[in-house]
């Protein structure tokens, strides 16, 4: 059985999904909508379906089971309330939406209507990620400590000028931490747990827009480890993201998803491969690993740093498979919409701290 997926949304992201589905056994790309008709007539044409010029033609197709979503994120919820009433499945870009409140409803819909959704979060599937996880699992780190990431990336100023809603608190919700940063938000929260407390500090320090281009939060964990989030798009020339791990046996550094650093006091037959994943890998660097992997990463730009895609559709593609696979099964997708709430919760937190000035508490 074949899932046909209608895309809500055709600016660069969608061009990711589009490649996703077509390399995704079980998906089919049926249609799509903008409000530009232009753009939505030639994305259709170059990915072979229809276009909708309308959001309700596109959501009462028969021909339809399900909808992705790559419009601007504060428009997030309110599309996928709409395709759940329609009895469509949602699979929905990073963040569910700017604010928890939204993400409830959009989430309390989906159950309502009994239809799968699903947050994307594609980090989680890189072979990196997937082993630090196991890891962490298996009680290698022992206490953790330190756990901490870093998106210290570039966006020149006509990134945010061509576009009506980046940078705006309406529509983009956050600037470098809730669009550029959210993913590495989403990683710390699933390799280490939730967050108790948040301290933070934003600036608008660059670029002229509403919100931050520039930013460091302090973090204690549940477990009672410390961390510290930085994200910025002011940081030229922009370099690739770092997810640091460490405890009192062992610490490991992913450089976009390739491990930098794997060490730990006793050894594991698995530690010779997963020290070498980030050789030629589709969802990290392509370069080789130890000291010669971090100097080619952090001056790489295919990863983010200073280009707004991902260089590579894989993460998306194997979430699409996870996500069909929950469809067929009528299970919870990997990636569910809980851990795009979370992400957004501690997104929000990290703002409301630096509006305020005090340490914010996310829950006793």
């Amino acid at each position: 059985m074949s899932v046909r997926f209608g895309i809500v949304g055709v600016g660069g992201i969608a061009e990711i999904h589009a490649r996703a589905i077509e390399d995704c056994a079980g998906a089919q790309l049926v249609a799509c909508h903008t409000r530009n008709v232009r753009a939505g007539a030639r994305f259709a044409a170059d990915h072979g379906c229809v276009y909708t010029e309308s959001l309700d033609d596109l959501l009462a197709r028969g021909d339809c089971d399900a909808i992705a979503i790559t419009s601007p994120s504060g428009t997030h919820a309110q599309i996928g309330i709409a395709a759940a009433r329609h009895g469509k499945h949602v699979l929905c870009e990073k963040p569910l939406d700017i604010t928890v409140e939204r993400i409830d409803a959009l989430i309390a819909a989906c159950n309502e209507q009994q239809v799968c959704l699903g947050a994307i979060f594609q980090g989680r599937f890189a072979p990196g990620a997937l082993a630090l996880k196991t890891a962490i699992e298996r009680g290698r780190f022992g206490r953790l400590t330190q756990c901490s990431a870093q998106v210290l990336w570039w966006r020149d100023p006509e990134y945010y000028a061509r576009s009506q809603w980046r940078g705006t608190w309406e529509l983009d919700g956050g600037g470098a931490l809730m669009n550029q940063g959210i993913h590495a938000v989403d990683l710390l929260l699933w390799l280490a747990g939730g967050v108790r407390e948040v301290s933070a500090r934003a600036q608008t320090r660059i670029h002229d827009i509403e919100v931050e281009d520039n930013l460091t939060a302090w973090l204690e964990f549940d477990s009672g480890a410390l961390g510290t989030i930085q994200a910025s798009t002011a940081s030229y020339p922009g370099s690739a993201r770092r997810i640091d791990i460490r405890g009192e046996h062992g610490s490991v550094t992913l450089v976009d998803d390739a491990p930098v650093l794997w060490q730990f006091d006793h050894s594991a037959p698995e530690d010779a491969r997963f020290a070498s994943l980030g050789d030629d890998s589709q969802y990290g660097t392509g370069t080789r690993h130890g000291t010669e992997m971090l100097r080619g990463a952090e001056m790489l730009h295919g990863g983010g740093a200073a280009v707004p895609l991902p260089a590579s559709a894989e993460g998306h593609r194997a979430q699409y498979e996870d996500f069909v696979a929950a469809i067929e099964q009528h299970r919870p997708p990997t990636v569910a919409a809980a851990a795009g709430r979370a992400a957004v919760e501690l997104v929000r937190a990290v703002y409301e701290s630096s509006r305020s000035g005090a340490v914010v508490r996310l829950h006793d």
